[in-house]
């Protein structure tokens, strides 16, 4: 499988790029695009439409490619898949039916391959990303290797979009079906946030609202550990350093721990909204703010991959949009480092969610984190 990424800053400069990478008999058939939400969708699409590629898409908080960060552009991925080991699926969930939707994209993928792994964004920031992944596991199994993240909007967090050719959505997802007999697929999920202080019980908490932490308030429990000033609601970026810098760390029975930072405070009860489901009776952790460390954990969890998949057509990566916020400039550095491990055409997403295996768990949602994906065709 041959892959070359483009990159631009506006529809033309996609289409000159384009135009130059299939110059040398090179002849795409599937584009991952990932794009600033104030770009052309349409555009971009007709000008991959034109050219007989199939589209996996999503906008993001940023993008970038093995030649580094870029803003408010678009960065494209283009490899030359054999059609008959790939497909595109795309639906909706206005009805909020995220198991359904996913089961029922499974079952598509086994009538086509009878081992699909897949790539998949989806939108909206209410949709629950892990009733996504469960509707996966229900139909193939724990096994099934599912990798991707929710789509962003350069941090509006207003609305975001999925899509392929000819379609997109702000409340869907797209699915990048591959046929596992025909490819390796392989990723890796690592936060590198320390974690500070010994386990503790969330004693009260509703979905992914925690109200209590060893009878205590999320909100006067970060005032205790992290030292942050000025925790009151007139501060407008206290909420953000508080989801960036001391993200609580799910303790799961198995595999490693899942962040969920808290999003939203409830600033009468002190109460946290959370990335995700955070269930009553959980151990969680808190967390030490990030250092250059955070990078160096990365780096090495793909070097770890690499004893598995040695040599790579294409790496797809999916990094939190908190980590730029976090590490502003270092992700230059993060993202350089990943490069090198198998130093081939890469394209990544900034992301509102990361969706990946837990080292050593299960299917999960993740959050400040980076999920590396490598390909390479047998």
């Amino acid at each position: 499988m041959k892959a070359k990424s483009i990159t631009g800053k506006s529809p033309e400069e996609i289409k000159s790029a384009l135009t130059t990478s299939i110059a040398d008999k090179f002849k795409p058939t599937l584009a991952i695009v990932f794009l600033s939400i104030s770009q052309d969708r349409e555009a971009i699409r007709n000008i991959l439409d034109e050219e007989d590629i199939r589209i996996y898409g999503s906008t993001t908080h940023g993008e970038f490619t093995e030649h580094g960060i870029t803003e408010k552009s678009i960065a494209i991925l283009l490899l030359d898949v054999h059609p008959d080991h790939f497909t595109i699926l795309f639906e909706e969930y206005p009805e909020k039916n995220y198991r359904e939707v996913t089961q029922a994209m499974a079952h598509q993928a086994l009538n086509k391959f009878a081992h699909p792994a897949f790539l998949v964004a989806g939108s909206n920031m209410d949709t629950n990303a892990e009733e996504l992944l469960h509707g996966f596991e229900d139909v193939i199994g724990k096994q099934v290797n599912v990798y991707g993240g929710m789509a962003g909007d350069d941090y509006s967090f207003s609305d975001q979009f999925v899509f392929t050719n000819g379609k997109e959505s702000n409340r869907g997802i797209v699915a990048l079906v591959l046929d596992e007999d025909k490819y390796i697929i392989k990723g890796k999920a690592t936060c590198g946030w320390k974690p500070m202080g010994t386990e503790k019980t969330v004693t009260k908490s509703e979905g992914n609202i925690v109200y209590s932490i060893e009878g205590v308030s999320p909100l006067e429990m970060t005032k205790k550990y992290s030292g942050l000033e000025n925790l009151n609601k007139e501060n407008k970026r206290i909420e953000s350093e508080i989801a960036a810098a001391f993200p609580l760390q799910l303790q799961r029975e198995h595999g490693a721990p899942v962040m969920r930072p808290g999003l939203r405070v409830n600033w009468e009860d002190g109460s946290f909204l959370c990335s995700g489901s955070v269930p009553q009776g959980a151990k969680v952790k808190f967390s030490l703010p990030p250092d250059f460390d955070v990078i160096e954990k990365v780096i090495e969890g793909c070097k770890e991959l690499k004893t598995e998949i040695p040599e790579a057509d294409a790496t797809i990566i999916y990094s939190c949009g908190g980590r730029l916020v976090s590490l502003g400039p270092l992700m230059g550095e993060e993202i350089e480092g990943v490069r090198k491990v198998w130093d081939v055409p890469m394209a990544g997403m900034f992301s509102n969610a990361e969706l990946a295996r837990a080292t050593g768990g299960n299917l999960e949602m993740h959050n400040l984190t980076t999920c590396c994906v490598v390909l390479k065709e047998k």
